[in-house]
C-alpha cells in the first residue's frame, strides 16, 4: 500500500518505519522537504506530493498546524483515508480543541476525505511493534464515520504489530473526542511515572 506521512517528527518517523518494515511504499511529506531529508532513510517530498502518493495519508503534523495546512490539500486528499494522529495542545499542555476534536474539525473541513483517528493515545515509541517495547499487550482505539476507511486503518495497525484483540473500534468520528481527551491522562500518568513509555490496556468483564 502507498502511504504518505505528513510530518517528519517522532510520530511520523515511528509510523513510517513500522509501515516500511511491513512492506508498504512510504514517503514523508514536509513543508520544507530539502531541510527535512536530514537523518531520514525514506524519501521526503512536499506535503502535496505526499498526499497524492498515499492511499492512506497520515497526519503527524505538529505545532497545531493541521487545521491551517490540511484544507489547502483538499483536492489531493479527495477520496483518501486520512489517519489523524495529531493532538493540538496549548503552551500549558491543555487541549486546544475541547468541544469538537481536531479529527471532527478536519472531517468537516475535508468532507470528501475519510478521516480516521487512531494512535493518538500513546507516545511514538510504542506506535509500532508495541509488545517489543512494553511488558504485555495494550490497546489502540479507532474512530471514524467510514467503515471501509476504518478497515484500511485496522489492517495498517495490524501490520504495525497491533494484533487481534488489541484494536478497538469506538464508532463514529465524534468518538475521537474521547481519544484526544486521553492526552490529559497521558500527561498526568507520565508525570506520575517519570517517563512516557507506557500504554493503556482495556480490560472487560468477558
Amino acid at each position: 500500500m502507498h502511504i504518505g506521512i505528513l510530518g517528519t517528527g517522532n510520530v511520523g518517523k515511528a509510523v513510517a518505519a513500522g509501515a516500511a518494515a511491513a512492506g508498504h511504499d512510504v514517503v514523508f511529506g514536509s513543508r520544507t522537504p530539502e531541510a527535512g531529508r536530514t537523518g531520514l532513510e525514506l524519501p521526503v517530498v512536499g506535503v502535496r506530493e505526499a498526499a497524492e502518493h498515499g492511499e492512506i495519508v497520515v497526519n503527524a503534523i505538529g505545532g497545531n498546524a493541521s487545521l491551517a495546512l490540511l484544507p489547502t490539500l483538499k483536492e489531493s486528499l479527495r477520496g483518501k483515508v486520512l489517519l489523524d494522529i495529531a493532538i493540538d495542545l496549548t503552551p500549558d499542555l491543555d487541549l486546544l480543541h475541547v468541544d469538537a476534536s481536531l479529527a471532527e474539525q478536519l472531517q468537516e473541513a475535508l468532507p470528501d476525505t475519510r478521516v480516521v483517528k487512531s494512535l493518538c493515545t500513546m507516545d511514538s515509541v510504542v506506535m509500532a511493534q508495541p509488545e517489543k517495547t512494553l511488558s504485555g499487550p495494550s490497546t489502540v482505539f479507532i474512530s471514524g464515520a467510514d467503515q471501509a476507511a476504518k478497515a484500511q486503518v485496522d489492517a495498517l495497525l495490524e501490520d504495525l504489530g497491533w494484533r487481534a484483540g488489541t484494536r478497538v473500534d469506538l464508532g463514529g468520528i465524534a468518538t475521537a473526542r474521547g481519544q484526544e481527551h486521553m492526552a490529559l491522562m497521558f500527561i498526568a500518568v507520565a508525570g506520575g511515572l517519570g517517563h512516557h513509555v507506557f500504554n493503556v490496556h482495556l480490560v472487560t468483564a468477558d
